[in-house]
């Protein structure tokens, strides 16, 4: 049998534009993929066979669900980001966290150990590349901090006097030492690199939960260039104005608060007495204990001479129902906007438990003071005067 087969000239153009359409279609979704981000990690010791990762994506928060190999800790991720970004990875059930900077056409590097979360190298582009190289080059007091941090977490939560314990407060003076010896690396390599974002970072990273606002200005002052026109850089010149607004020594800025009774205080009305704000929060061992120890430095004190004011600040539930059971005989608030009250942001409170000791001229004296000091401050200051 004799098969006669015709081509039809329009049907081989017809296919041969189909293929071309094809291959430039496949060309278009390759490049497509380019623009965005990738990022390839293997992280070791991941508790669960997944990690989190979320990031700012035109306004609106993207989290996604990433399967990570569990044998080696190996995952690839592919964004469609095409603006710098902070993308954050949430390493076993948010115990910990890291932060990567990344931009368009970025392909980024994540390599480390999920229980060493602040030495792990993050590579790629230039942001992140000083920074791991910051981090490799103080490797050691990274990992002494990360450690001790770890060692008084489950302190806490084996040792029910932790506040007064001599052990805690020898761990919290070596954490401190460490941070200190952190910031002096941090601050040397802002003197080498002004004009750099990741100086910028660092600062954010070091310098922005520290008490003493001169030292946060004097960072700032040393950058130089561009990177000071950054949005960074704004908020950064904004919380130190902040900072300097609650200093020690800083006057007390106006502040009412409704207490438990419904009565409006004014923080200016209790000038000529000593004023202690602890900040507390309804859920936690530690703002219960503290609430304990201040009863003994109230009871020490001559009451018609020191107003006490405990502000719970970190609660979803209200009425606060345990305020009997821990009789607080003091002005008690409760504010309904949690961190988000004007008097969380205007004194700069970060964390909870927190005192701040007000002196008798409006002025404050004292920042995260603990309860067994404010004795002893208040009637050191009482014998100078």
């Amino acid at each position: 049998m004799e098969i006669n087969l015709e081509i039809n000239p329009s049907f081989m153009l017809k296919q041969g534009l189909t293929i071309v359409l094809g291959l430039l279609l496949l060309l278009f979704v390759s490049c497509s993929n380019e623009e965005g981000v990738t990022i390839r990690g293997e992280i070791a010791n991941l508790e669960s066979p997944y990690i989190l990762i979320s990031f700012i994506s035109a306004d609106t928060l993207a989290i996604d669900t990433v399967v990570v190999d569990n044998h080696r800790g190996r995952f690839t991720y592919h964004a469609p980001i095409d603006t710098a970004t902070v993308v954050t990875l949430f390493l076993n059930d948010f115990q910990q966290s890291i932060v990567v900077f990344a931009d368009k056409g970025d392909k980024l590097s994540v390599r480390g150990d999920a229980q060493l979360s602040d030495i792990i190298r993050i590579t790629g582009n230039e942001i992140n590349d000083e920074l791991t190289a910051f981090k490799m080059k103080n490797e050691n007091l990274l990992r002494q901090r990360q450690q001790l941090t770890a060692a008084l977490q489950q302190f806490c939560q084996l040792d029910t006097n932790r506040i007064t314990s001599y052990t805690m407060t020898e761990e919290l003076l070596r954490l401190n030492i460490l941070n200190r010896q952190l910031a002096q690396q941090a601050e040397e390599f802002i003197e080498e690199n002004p004009t750099r974002f990741s100086s910028l970072i660092l600062i954010n990273d070091f310098f922005t939960d520290n008490d003493r606002p001169q030292t946060l200005e004097r960072v700032l002052r040393l950058m130089e260039g561009d990177v000071l026109r950054t949005q960074l850089a704004r908020r950064l010149q904004d919380y130190s104005e902040r900072v300097n607004r609650s200093a020690v020594g800083a006057p007390i800025p106006f502040i009412e608060l409704i207490d438990i009774e419904n009565d409006t205080i004014n923080l200016r009305d209790f000038t000529g007495k000593y004023t202690l704000l602890s900040f507390v929060s309804t859920d936690g061992i530690e703002s219960r204990d503290m609430i304990r120890s201040l009863q003994e430095s109230y009871t020490a004190l001559d009451g018609d001479s020191v107003q006490f004011i405990t502000i719970y600040i970190d609660s979803d539930i209200f009425p606060v129902t345990y305020l009997e059971s821990d009789s607080i005989t003091w002005t008690v608030v409760v504010e309904d906007k949690g961190w988000g009250a004007n008097v969380v942001e205007m004194l700069n409170v970060q964390y909870v438990p927190f005192n701040i000791l007000i002196a008798p001229d409006g002025t404050i004296q004292d920042r995260n003071i603990f309860p067994q000091g404010i004795t002893a401050a208040i009637r050191s200051r009482r014998t100078e005067e």
